[in-house]
């Protein structure tokens, strides 16, 4: 990439260039920065700049093919959203969100509307607090409205748009634990309900909708002393009840997760218990509900974001081989399920 960063956020467009988005430089300095790559070239461009820095974001894209940019640390503007349009190349501002809040999710729901949820309340670590409030992105008039809240406030946790159009809240840090509760949010009533408890507690992992409409739930960190697990298990939306499935061959936090075209799900880097980030990656394979090892990455990194390409490549982006913030990695690598390597 032009820039080195981490605790940045990347978008697959719909013509098949990723774009990525803020995050931190090799110095700690939050990023206003922007740009695209096009698998076709193999090549990145620039893709201009947001008014705000932002890093710990997230980037949605839209029905219309717009990508929506919310909130973050290091915002120097309370609760900023803007949109980034790529038939014009150009970022416009839009709407202000209802709370400042960074490390939260935003899922684009069946309507195109856009549901913000949880977070470190502010811009940075120094300002206290959990949210369990949410919000919902209207696109079609810019604006923000806000939604029925969470039970208890969450950050680092996931959220996963299910096939009955339902959103799965998982996980997390609440400020002075971590969770293993989970949450249901129906967009007909605007409304959260209980959804069972998972098998172990953790915050940081990776949530992985399957084709047969289960969840996978994969690793994080599990308590105060920032131990990693290796545990998984599997949400069931018809019977919503947590069942365990095989452990990863390697704990791991803050990983990359991302479901192939076979049915199989990549989890590969993240951090271990002693916060050193891990080259290491493996196949969950959902037919025999096991792990098993994969070609490892060139680089160790955690923090780096993954994107499935239109040939079928998972493209690895950034992060940091140190596990400092402050030493963000510019590089990129591809990893290839046809030749699993």
């Amino acid at each position: 990439m032009a820039a080195a960063r981490v605790n940045h956020t990347a978008t697959l467009l719909p013509d098949g260039r990723v774009l990525v988005v803020g995050g931190q430089s090799t110095t700690g300095e939050t990023l206003a920065s922007a740009e695209l790559y096009d698998p076709r070239s193999g090549s990145w461009t620039a893709a201009g700049r947001m008014a705000q820095v932002r890093a710990f974001h997230t980037a949605t894209l839209l029905l219309d093919g717009r990508v929506l940019v919310a909130a973050g640390r290091g915002c120097c503007s309370p609760g900023s959203a803007e949109l980034y349009d790529p038939k014009s190349g150009s970022w416009t501002a839009t709407g202000r969100m209802i709370a400042w809040r960074f490390s939260h999710t935003a899922t684009l729901l069946a309507d195109g509307k856009v549901l913000v949820v949880g977070g470190y309340s502010g811009s940075n670590y120094f300002t206290p607090g959990v949210l369990a409030s949410a919000e919902l992105y209207d696109p079609m008039i810019g604006s923000w409205t806000a939604t029925g809240g969470v039970t208890i406030g969450r950050a680092s946790h996931t959220a996963t748009l299910l096939t009955n159009g339902t959103v799965l809240m998982a996980g997390g840090f609440n400020g002075n634990d971590y969770l293993g509760s989970a949450e249901l949010y129906d967009p007909s009533s605007g409304s959260w309900t209980d959804t069972g408890k998972m098998e172990g507690v953790r915050a940081s992992h990776t949530a992985t909708l399957l084709p047969d409409g289960t969840v996978l739930v994969a690793g994080g960190i599990s308590d105060t002393r920032q131990e990693v697990i290796a545990s998984a298990e599997l949400y069931d939306p018809t019977s919503r009840s947590w069942v365990a499935t095989g452990a990863m061959v390697v704990a791991r936090a803050e990983q990359v997760a991302m479901p192939l075209p076979d049915g199989t799900v990549l989890a590969a880097g993240g951090s271990n218990s002693i916060g050193s980030p891990l080259a290491s990656a493996e196949l969950y394979d959902p037919g025999s509900g096991s792990w098993s090892g994969a070609e490892n990455m060139v680089t160790p990194r955690t923090g780096a974001t993954a994107n499935l390409l239109s040939a079928g490549e998972v493209l690895v982006a950034g992060g940091t081989s140190t596990g400092l913030q402050a030493s963000a990695l510019a590089s990129a690598e591809f990893y290839d399920p046809g030749s699993r390597n």
